[in-house]
């Protein structure tokens, strides 16, 4: 044992070298496995580790809980942090501590004390093909470890830590793409007394007894990425974030109404004196983009006054053991409720479960209690926030704002004992469209910073308070939400000459099958407005798109829809990369063109690392819109044939026969039929390797 301990302390010491290497560095997500729970509109990534520090996957404040994820920047978590704790704790080794503490976050410890030992991305179907073009388009990188069929949620995280206190967290995460569920993610942990210390087999502690056990786990929000140079950087650290509650203990809950009695701590973009600029900037108005960090995030026509920053977001409680023998949910539970400076020495790094002292300060604050006033109440007293014109950063002036805190406990386990605790956190706010006509009201002078802010304050919290209703109302059912068909299988979108085509084909296997398709239709990109431009009978599997503008880019997804007109996810089939029109097709033969010709294959090429799906590419220009392309060898061997039908004037060929062999250095020749006249073009082509 003792022998081990010292290995133990020479591991910790080199962890921490380690993680100074890792999170200085420019790759700070190499340490540990990440992966993005994306399956509904509410978008966020998880770490092996158990929590999800700052700055741990990409150098970034604001990096995370991203809703409506389709536009860009909505990005609203700032930090995270999970922390442990028990009294009276006996290690391995025989050294007793007072307090016992193991920290995740929200930055780094001295050493990582939690020990990952389980990572796995699961999915109930096989995630939806999307090409454009015939090129795979995604926003985030997703790759799926297993399927399970029999999954109740669409996507689930199983994550699995032990920690030097002996407790093992069991953590599930899982997501809906249920369009009236899928703006919340659900965290379902299992703590159990395993007297697993570390990432082996090995169980070092059989016999102990965890007593009076608390979870904690510390939000740092900060809404949203896409206004924080508009409002100032500061606001991406959460300088400028309310902090709210409900039933956060009798004092504070009295007055809750009666609609509203659920166990939740939330978030939204308050008011910020330390921007100088001429309106009032609760909701997050655009406006100006007054600086080069600003057009960043934003592009320069959208400076309408859209409301960037009207997002709710936070946590609700949906169950908690009221002890390891008694697995009924307590309402008294989390026993610990409070708001803090994000930038206090507890929070930042220095960590360490082998400090005594500063164990017991970490224990004591997160056994604290429910704190009064609320955070939201001690910057504007009336409870009114559409008039607040405090500051809510109510800590020195450098402070990067208040996080939200809650706690469970306190729980005394026994050796094998368990106890389980479900949390669901989701996001709400302005649909895009009353971002855009509330602040385009305001921005023309037609409504008062006052009304401006009540709609914010009103719309957001109502969205939010919904979200945590379906959340429970779901929960009670045991997940059982309204089925909606399933996405497609594939989803592919093809560029033409005067038209885009849409093909889909469907899983076979759906038990609830669609009675009709919806397609949806962008211009410019992919986060602009859609409109629906068909809706197409169960038989249909395709879709040409005739009604557009040469040299524009045009993004798209579908839906399949069910008989009660619920739809599947846009999240599935949405097409992050543009389609547009290619050339016309050729008006005679006569203008075809073979390029490049000859066409020279260098063997650089080959070594080359900068390879492109454009290596050995030979286009055939101005033919018909609905030809024929054989291709033979100079001793009239028909080695490919390419049915070209998309209407446009451009075809491709990749170098290699119809067996897939690549072609030799040599004479070849093409022979183009028009399919609508018979006509016939014979051209030839060189190759040399």
């Amino acid at each position: 044992m003792r022998l081990k301990l010292i290995n133990k302390m020479l591991f910790n010491l080199l962890a921490i070298t380690i993680v100074s290497i890792i999170f200085f560095s420019t790759d700070s997500n190499a340490q540990y496995r990440n992966v993005w729970m994306s399956a509904g509109s509410l978008h966020n990534w998880y770490s092996e580790i158990g929590s999800e520090l700052e700055e741990a996957f990409v150098l970034r404040q604001q990096y995370g809980m991203q809703w409506p994820a389709i536009y860009r920047f909505q990005d609203m978590q700032a930090a995270r942090g999970f922390w442990i704790g028990a009294r009276n704790f006996t290690d391995e080794n025989g050294n007793n501590f007072p307090y016992k503490v193991v920290t995740v976050g929200p930055r780094n410890p001295a050493f990582f004390a939690a020990f990952p030992v389980k990572m796995e991305l699961i999915s109930k179907l096989e995630p939806t093909a999307v090409s454009v073009d015939g090129v795979l388009s995604e926003q985030k990188s997703v790759e799926i470890d297993r399927i399970d069929p029999d999954l109740i949620a669409d996507r689930m995280i199983h994550n699995i830590v032990n920690t030097q206190l002996g407790v093992t967290m069991d953590r599930k995460i899982f997501q809906f793409s249920q369009p009236q569920n899928d703006n919340y993610i659900v965290y379902e942990y299992i703590f159990t007394n395993t007297g697993n210390t570390d990432a082996d087999d090995e169980i070092e502690l059989p016999n102990n007894t965890i007593q009076d056990m608390y979870v904690f786990w510390t939000f740092r929000n900060a809404v949203n990425q896409s206004v924080r140079y508009e409002i100032q950087n500061a606001t991406g650290w959460g300088k400028n974030t309310m902090n709210d509650a409900r039933g956060d203990g009798p004092i504070n809950s009295a007055g809750d109404p009666p609609d509203e009695q659920f166990r939740a701590m939330f978030s939204w973009h308050g008011y910020f004196p330390g921007k100088d600029v001429a309106y009032d900037n609760i909701g997050g108005p655009l406006w100006e983009l007054s600086n080069a960090s600003a057009l960043l995030y934003n592009s320069p026509d959208d400076t309408i006054g859209r409301l960037g920053a009207s997002q709710f977001l936070g946590t609700v409680t949906l169950y908690a053991d009221k002890s390891p023998t008694e697995n009924v949910d307590d309402p008294t539970q989390p026993s610990t409720t409070s708001w803090a400076d994000s930038d206090m020495p507890l929070f930042t790094a220095g960590a360490n479960a082998f400090n005594t002292s500063r164990m017991a300060d970490e224990y004591l604050f997160m056994s604290s209690g429910h704190m009064t006033p609320r955070h939201a109440n001690l910057v504007e007293p009336s409870g009114d926030f559409a008039a607040q014109t405090a500051a809510p950063h109510v800590y020195a002036p450098g402070s990067g704002g208040a996080s939200y805190n809650v706690a469970y406990g306190p729980y005394t386990l026994a050796p094998g004992d368990s106890i389980r605790i479900v949390i669901a956190e989701g996001a709400g706010g302005m649909t895009r469209d009353e971002q855009i006509r509330v602040g385009r009201l305001y921005k023309s002078g037609q409504i008062s910073d006052y009304q401006k802010n009540t709609e914010v304050i009103n719309q957001g919290r109502d969205s939010l308070f919904k979200t945590f209703r379906n959340a429970i109302t779901a929960f009670q059912n045991d997940w059982n939400l309204p089925a909606t068909p399933r996405p497609p299988a594939t989803f592919d979108v093809n560029s033409g000459g005067d038209r885009i085509s849409l093909a889909w084909t469907l899983d076979p296997a759906d038990p609830n099958p669609p009675t009709n398709f919806r397609i949806y239709r962008a211009l410019g990109d992919f986060d602009k407005e859609y409109e629906m431009i068909a809706e197409l009978p169960a038989g249909a599997s395709s879709y040409d798109d005739l009604i557009l503008v040469r040299g524009f880019n045009y993004f798209y997804y579908m839906t399949c829809v069910g008989s009660d007109g619920l739809e599947s996810s846009r999240y599935a089939t949405q097409a992050y990369d543009p389609a547009n029109l290619k050339r016309p097709a050729g008006k005679s033969l006569s203008d075809i063109r073979i390029v490049p010709n000859p066409y020279i294959i260098s063997p650089i090429n080959e070594l080359s690392f900068q390879s492109t799906l454009d290596e050995d590419k030979i286009a055939f220009y101005n033919i018909p819109g609905n030809c024929t392309i054989n291709i033979y060898t100079e001793l009239g061997e028909l080695i490919k044939t390419i049915e070209h039908t998309d209407g446009s004037g451009d075809a491709f060929w990749y170098s290699v026969t119809s067996s897939n062999q690549i072609i030799v250095s040599g004479i070849y020749i093409a022979v183009i039929t028009d399919n609508n006249t018979g006509e016939k073009h014979i051209a030839k082509f060189v190759i040399i390797r």
